[in-house]
């Protein structure tokens, strides 16, 4: 079987998505054009052509602008629903999403009309694709630790709804840290917790959200190879890594795909995973993720099988439910060999 239609059907599963960052041009139009908003660009292929960035801030400037078309319970649905419809024509089985609602609130669009049209379209996309789910609200890094005490607030009221919460945006100068009393807080209400950490921070930083966050797992964390204490802490822990090929490349993390450390964190013991991060921005979804690493580091079925697995067992999914997923891994397999 050649490599891409192998890989195409490869029963999948990612655990970093946002989201917002999967609004695709032609989506972000309808939707503005729907609100009455107009976008700074003549056109679709104008917006696209603006995807071009050299650190993680030039993508979040274009990332938060195109989010503003995102006003009612109905966009979130279409935005959500359209993930999912790819998602399920690349073979991905469960998600586990991020949400960033600091970014609507504080543009006047309520938390639970947020809440509201994501989730509805989650389970719509487990009724008809049978893709299960856990959603996971991201504090906005760059915001103080006050704004996201009061996000907490919103949310708690939901937590029938929302599994866990993370940390994203900018991470230059705003370590996790900063975010230890929130966290701390969020872990006795019960939530599930996670931070983005060393992806243009420094190792430090995953150390800070391993002992001060006390986090379940590590998104990125591509610098923790600088330290060889943090990688033996890793491997011996089990954390996995949400590792995101084509989001590295194209925000400069790695000069080339060949270069890319996801073989090297296998290779220590560690449990990388691939995911997409933000698609639409960054050139590809969990089939062109994939793809992309192993035809920059010409990975083996073995190792692409690996990635794989890691991805079961890296996520929040039940016992019952991860039991499913090996179950059809393994019928996958088999099938192709």
């Amino acid at each position: 079987m050649p490599v891409d239609d192998f890989l195409a059907g490869l029963p999948k599963v990612e655990l970093h998505l946002h989201l917002e960052g999967s609004l695709e041009p032609e989506l972000a139009f309808s939707i503005a054009k729907r609100n009455a908003i107009s976008l700074p660009y003549a056109d679709v292929e104008d917006l696209r052509a603006a995807y071009r960035f050299t650190r993680l801030q030039d993508f979040l400037d274009i990332y938060y602008r195109g989010m503003s078309v995102l006003r009612t319970e109905q966009d979130f649905y279409d935005l959500t629903f359209a993930y999912l419809t790819r998602m399920h024509a690349q073979s991905v089985r469960h998600v586990e999403v991020f949400f960033d609602p600091q970014a609507h609130t504080h543009r006047g669009v309520p938390f639970e009309t947020v809440l509201d049209g994501v989730y509805r379209a989650l389970i719509d996309g487990e009724r008809l694709y049978g893709i299960t789910f856990h959603l996971i609200l991201c504090f906005l890094r760059h915001l103080d630790e006050e704004d996201g005490f009061a996000t907490l607030e919103q949310a708690l009221p939901h937590q029938d709804r929302i599994f866990g919460v993370g940390l994203d945006s900018s991470e230059v100068g705003h370590p996790p840290a900063k975010f230890s009393r929130l966290f701390s807080r969020c872990r006795d209400e019960g939530f599930t917790v996670m931070a983005h950490a060393g992806e243009e921070g420094p190792p430090d930083y995953v150390w800070q959200a391993l002992d001060g966050l006390q986090v379940a797992r590590i998104d990125h964390g591509n610098r923790a190879l600088e330290d060889p204490e943090l990688v033996r802490r890793l491997a011996q822990s089990g954390h996995t890594l949400t590792v995101c090929p084509l989001s590295n490349l194209r925000l400069c993390v790695v000069d080339r795909m060949e270069d890319h450390p996801i073989r090297t964190m296998l290779e220590a013991g560690l449990r990388p995973t691939v995911n997409s991060d933000d698609p639409a921005y960054f050139g590809g979804y969990m089939t062109e993720n994939y793809r992309a690493v192993v035809e920059g580091l010409a990975l083996s079925r073995e190792e692409v099988v690996r990635l794989a697995r890691n991805g079961i067992d890296g996520s929040f999914a039940s016992n019952d439910r991860k039991a499913v997923l090996h179950d059809e891994l393994n019928a996958y397999l088999a099938q192709t060999a």
